[in-house]
């Protein structure tokens, strides 16, 4: 019997079938009262220098500790992977401080923290969604975010000058001083100043009082500090009236920050510990007061609002440390994968009240680190995260749902800023001395970082054996297909990840759902040294739809099937649903059988019963961590087969396929022939034999989760142990379409002296490393 799934996802798969088918200088302390200043008006746009320095975190702050030498390969040439995995971290001038500022970012979204006498809250990346009401009928969100679909509804004003993103709030920080208090704001897109608004609560009272300016929200205050362009107000909560001095405002925006300061003659807080909340939106300069949607955004003004008698004017509140994280059966009710559900339930409501913080100026002012572990407005230490990361690219400032990705074979993605969102699962248990392992677990078409969040698939994997880090990218949008800066973007999250935290880089595995599938297949062919193990779950093996004889609707070259004898010494686990809608079987089916007619091994489960989102629901993943398990990485076998696919190649972005193992600088020959270029060589420096493939075996098995139980029939190949040969120091190659490659010969455990037995089909150049030896057949 097939599993009926909730009314939402059953809709949401026709649209997503669609989709398958188809210098910086700051203010100093010695500003004058009552100036405001607006610093260079310049934007970072394009390609960043991949080698620029660490970002200017304030010197004597720098991260003590930087983890990449540990965390990431460093042996002998080629390495793992992409060139961008080994990158120098990127220059952001958002993380950047000046003047009086120095402390460290958080860096983890909904968390606040006590540096260097300063307090600083980090929100969420790309959540100014607002209040949920009726959806704007144009938004382009809504056929994209399929399964990702926000709980705000509010879409912004087209004009360029918004980015889609001019409310989005990036950090707020608060440093008290001699004769002044400081409040920082940092936004995510920052190309007007004058058409943002935000108003700081300060206080509490008995009551919530309303926001000025026609917010249409309410919190408890004593006053409010309001800023919008380079103009500042603090007012009385009470009854409105201005307090003086008045604030000064700064304004930098390459770095997208405002630095307001609140003279203590107008307000002081001493020593006291003071609430404070606070909203962003957009500003009506010719009125003097904040925008408010409406039913449909047009240029000027934004839309999403229509249901709400009097909608807020904010998209973005700070200080949200409890916004929920949803299982995915309450995403299937409709919940929302971002974060912004309580946010905008709120704001529906027209009370922020909820969203404070008590700071506590005694501890800024005697400069107490206190980062608050385990606390509900501290910075988690394990678990479930959402965590942001400085790309190397920013293409345009904001969000560009205007065109969508679909099946096309490049793509920069919805989300284009430098700063972008993953989720990150820190195991609980004690860490192992050598590292965590770590696993990506890439999301599926139409959804995002946050798609295992709260998901047994990710809990699972991470408490796994000795504990794994668990990381999904967000891949710059719903339906990047992990090309181009989508593919990118997995590799400079991996990058941080490596930064910051202690990883194995011999225990390192990766898996992914449905589009993510797809990816699990894509990058462990292209870069098959960087993993022991990899699961796809009901995953395409091409990009967009694949039912063979016909080529798949994204075109050969996407096609991982070309590339699977790359997997020869990487085990491969597929789930899938034999009543798949979005995923053909004809193709799954195919791709097992061309592993099993490799003789590699693999494991092929076939669920006999449910459709595309049953295992999703389900979710049950305990096989998948037992699979994946704490396999190492084969570094240097005996043995390497590899397909190079110039087609997938991005070199702008570091993103090259054109190495294994102890093969590297493999060059096709003949693009228009293939366009692929497949070399094997087997070194008889090792002394072993390929071990015997064990003949096809076939099993059934069931799972119990959410759905009850899921039955299912397997497939599967293992292998004996290598058999022992003689030693001899020689390489076998063939080479098909493959016009060079270099070996490096210690790792291949033979000598510059090496015979070589080569059977290739056109001119081979085979260049022995450290050597002087080039041999042309």
């Amino acid at each position: 019997m097939r599993t009926r799934l909730p009314t939402r996802p059953a809709l949401l798969l026709c649209s997503a079938m669609s989709l398958l088918l188809a210098g910086c200088g700051g203010q100093s302390d010695g500003v004058a009262a009552g100036t405001s200043v607006k610093a260079d008006l310049s934007t970072v746009t394009g390609l960043l220098d991949p080698l620029a320095p660490t970002s200017d975190l304030g010197g004597a702050d720098a991260p003590a500790i930087d983890y990449s030498s540990r965390s990431l390969y460093s042996g002998a040439a080629p390495r793992p992977g992409p060139d961008l995995l080994y990158a120098a971290a990127p220059t952001a001038p958002q993380l950047q401080n000046t003047g009086i500022w120095r402390a460290n970012p958080i860096l983890i979204s909904g968390a606040s923290a006590y540096r260097r006498g300063e307090f600083l809250y980090q929100d969420y990346l790309y959540d100014d969604r607002g209040a949920k009401a009726l959806p704007d009928a144009l938004d382009p969100r809504i056929n994209a975010e399929t399964f990702s679909g926000a709980s705000g509804t509010y879409t912004y004003p087209s004009d360029a000058s918004y980015a889609g993103n001019a409310a989005d709030i990036v950090e707020l920080r608060v440093k008290p001083q001699s004769t002044f208090t400081a409040f920082r704001m940092t936004m995510n897109s920052l190309l007007d100043a004058d058409k943002l608004g935000f108003t700081i609560a300060i206080g509490d009272s008995a009551a919530p009082q309303p926001f000025p300016f026609g917010a249409n929200v309410s919190a408890p205050a004593q006053y409010f500090l309001t800023v919008h362009g380079s103009q500042a107000v603090l007012t009385r909560a009470a009854d409105g009236a201005v307090i003086s001095p008045a604030p000064t405002v700064t304004i930098d925006m390459t770095r997208r920050q405002f630095e307001v300061r609140v003279p203590t003659a107008a307000w002081n807080p001493g020593s006291a510990s003071v609430r404070l909340a606070a909203g962003a939106g957009l500003w009506d300069a010719a009125n003097n007061r904040y925008l408010v949607p409406g039913a449909t955004a047009s240029a000027t003004a934004p839309g999403g609002g229509a249901g709400l008698t009097a909608p807020a004017a904010f998209f973005n509140v700070a200080f949200r440390f409890n916004e929920p994280m949803f299982t995915p059966a309450q995403i299937a009710s409709g919940k929302s994968y971002w974060r912004d559900d309580a946010q905008s339930r709120a704001l529906a409501a027209n009370d922020i009240s909820a969203f404070y913080a008590y700071v506590d100026f005694a501890k800024l002012k005697a400069g107490v680190n206190d980062d608050m572990p385990g606390q509900p407005q501290g910075v988690p230490q394990s678990g479930p995260m959402n965590r942001i990361f400085a790309s190397h690219v920013e293409t345009k400032q904001g969000v560009d749902f205007s065109v969508a990705c679909g099946s096309a074979p490049t793509c920069k993605g919805e989300y284009r800023g430098q700063l972008q969102p993953y989720t990150l699962y820190v195991p609980r248990k004690t860490m192992p001395s050598a590292g965590w392992g770590f696993t990506l677990l890439l999301h599926s078409l139409g959804g995002n970082h946050n798609q295992y969040l709260n998901s047994n698939n990710q809990s699972q994997l991470g408490e796994r054996g000795t504990g794994h880090i668990i990381a999904t990218a967000l891949g710059r949008g719903p339906d990047g297909w992990y090309v181009e800066d989508a593919a990118a973007d997995t590799f400079e999250m991996w990058a941080d990840i490596a930064r910051n935290y202690p990883l194995n880089p011999q225990m390192t595995a990766i898996s992914g759902y449905s589009m993510g599938g797809h990816a699990t297949f894509k990058f462990a062919t292209r870069y098959p040294d960087l993993f022991a193990k990899g699961h796809a779950v009901v995953g395409p093996p091409a990009l967009g739809i694949w039912a063979p004889p016909a080529a798949p609707t994204g075109g050969e070259d996407t096609n991982t099937y070309n590339l699977l004898p790359g997997l020869r010494n990487v085990p491969l686990m597929m789930w899938v649903q034999a009543t798949d809608e979005l995923v053909p079987y004809i193709g799954t089916r195919t791709q097992a059988q061309r592993m099993d007619d490799l003789g590699y091994r693999y494991r092929f489960d076939t669920y006999t019963s449910g459709d595309h989102l049953t295992l999703a629901l389900h979710d049950q993943f305990q096989g998948s961590a037992d699979f994946l398990g704490d396999a190492n990485v084969e570094r240097d076998p005996p043995h390497v087969t590899y397909v190079a696919n110039p087609p997938m190649d991005v070199p702008a972005r570091g993103l090259v396929g054109n190495h294994a193992y102890w093969l590297s600088n493999i060059a096709v020959r003949d693009p228009a022939a293939g366009p692929r270029g497949t070399v094997d060589v087997l070194s008889r420096g090792f002394g072993l034999a390929d071990p015997v493939a064990d003949a096809t075996a076939f099993g059934a098995g069931a799972t119990t989760g959410n759905l009850g139980v899921q039955v299912y029939n397997s497939q599967f190949k293992t292998w004996g142990l290598p058999q022992p040969a003689p030693v001899a120091n020689r390489l076998d190659i063939v080479a098909r379409n493959v016009s060079a490659v270099t070996v490096n010969v210690k790792r291949a455990q033979v000598d510059c002296a090496a015979a070589l037995v080569v059977d290739t089909d056109g001119p081979l150049t085979v260049t022995l490393d450290g050597c002087n030896r080039q041999v042309r057949y």
